[in-house]
């Protein structure tokens, strides 16, 4: 839980990302906050109250990174696992066997496959259905309904949710509301703020920001569910080992820098896609076409730097992929380097045809993860393969 007292009161948070919880150790005056590497902790004396026992349990690191989260979130408490799927996977299992889940339809083809081929198999209903429509997800509440799982924007469609119209209809039924916020992150959206319940991020994506960790990051908004989520990570065994704490709190101090140049960056190339002969659509919650335009401009202070667009002519899809010289042809996104990713045969490749087909997931649709080298040459580098 949150110890307000040891959190600076009154900073921007421009600020607050780069200071964090503590910011620094306590027990040493280190101004980086250290990486704890151990397994174990000594105990002073029989019976005696230690805060750190085991780290499967907790570690100082780790611990630091979850106040900082929870921190930029507004929640009352932070948990950190091995990655964002083991975040997602803490939430559902707070559900039994008899509950219902209510879900976004475009969603990450790694949380679909969780629950197809794994939740399922619990007794856990899950219906999905289009979260931009509130009176869709009205629609499909039961008596049983006890969550509603959101993306917004969507992955890889960027639908976008109204997260307080949501919350009053989660509450309305007794049901949680938990909202995937990994590509706005808190810089730009906070759900928690707009009445959801959970916040999941894969940290793994902005938050770390270079590429070179896997993490995932949760924040509940009151203690009961805190001491549900602690219980799980500490029983499940899913907590983040500290050095992949630590290059998560790294990152985050660079996160307002970063995400302003990640949407300064797709702003531009959203607008040059728009006007290239050779892309059909694009997706772009930055778009003023968008139709969630005003409600992202009305929850949200930044439209991030993910874009998806289709191709007019599928034979052109392989040399966009992999004709480029800068952009990089990888999954993941989030990170300093421009990545473009083919949905289809990769993020969402899980989920069946007709379901993506139904949803605009086909084989013209790209997805980009804008980056923050310049935006000039990033552009160039798409007019190489496109124009």
């Amino acid at each position: 839980m949150l110890d307000k007292t040891k959190i600076i009161p009154g900073l921007s948070p421009d600020s607050a990302v780069v200071h964090g919880y503590e910011g620094h150790d306590s027990r040493t005056g280190a101004v980086s906050f250290p990486i704890y590497q151990t397994s174990t902790y000594l105990n002073p004396g029989l019976g005696s109250n230690i805060e750190h026992s085991y780290t499967r349990c907790s570690n100082p690191t780790r611990s630091e990174l979850e106040n900082t989260i929870a921190l930029l979130e507004n929640g009352v408490a932070g948990f950190a696992f091995t990655t964002g799927l083991a975040a997602v996977l803490a939430s559902f299992s707070l559900m039994k066997a008899g509950d219902h889940v209510v879900m976004s339809d475009d969603i990450y083809g790694g949380t679909y496959r969780l629950i197809e081929e794994i939740w399922k198999r619990y007794n856990v209903e899950f219906d999905y259905v289009d979260v931009g429509n509130p009176e869709a997800v009205e629609a499909c509440m039961k008596s049983n309904t006890k969550m509603i799982f959101i993306e917004t924007p969507t992955n890889p469609m960027m639908k976008v949710a109204d997260i307080a119209a949501i919350s009053k209809i989660a509450k309305a039924h007794g049901a949680l509301l938990a909202v995937d916020n990994t590509f706005l992150t808190p810089y730009f959206q906070k759900p928690i703020d707009l009445g959801a319940d959970i916040v999941i991020h894969s940290g793994t994506k902005y938050l770390a920001g270079h590429h070179d960790t896997m993490a995932g990051l949760l924040v509940v908004a009151d203690e009961k569910l805190a001491e549900r989520i602690g219980l799980i990570l500490r029983t499940e065994g899913s907590g983040l080992a500290p050095f992949d704490s630590w290059l998560v709190l790294r990152g985050i101090k660079t996160l307002a820098l970063r995400m302003k140049r990640h949407e300064e960056n797709a702003i531009k190339v959203a607008a040059w896609l728009k006007t290239n002969k050779n892309v059909d659509k694009i997706y772009f919650v930055g778009d003023l076409e968008n139709p969630s335009y005003k409600i992202s401009k009305r929850q949200s202070s930044g439209f991030g730097g993910m874009i998806s667009f289709t191709l007019k002519d599928v034979t052109k899809v392989e040399k966009v992929l992999c004709g480029c010289r800068m952009i990089m042809f990888a999954e993941s996104l989030g990170g300093t380097e421009t990545l473009i990713t083919y949905p289809i045969t990769q993020t969402h490749a899980s989920i069946p045809k007709e379901i993506r087909e139904k949803i605009g997931i086909t084989d013209r649709l790209l997805r980009l993860s804008v980056g923050i080298e310049d935006a000039d040459d990033i552009i160039a580098d798409l007019a190489s393969v496109l124009d």
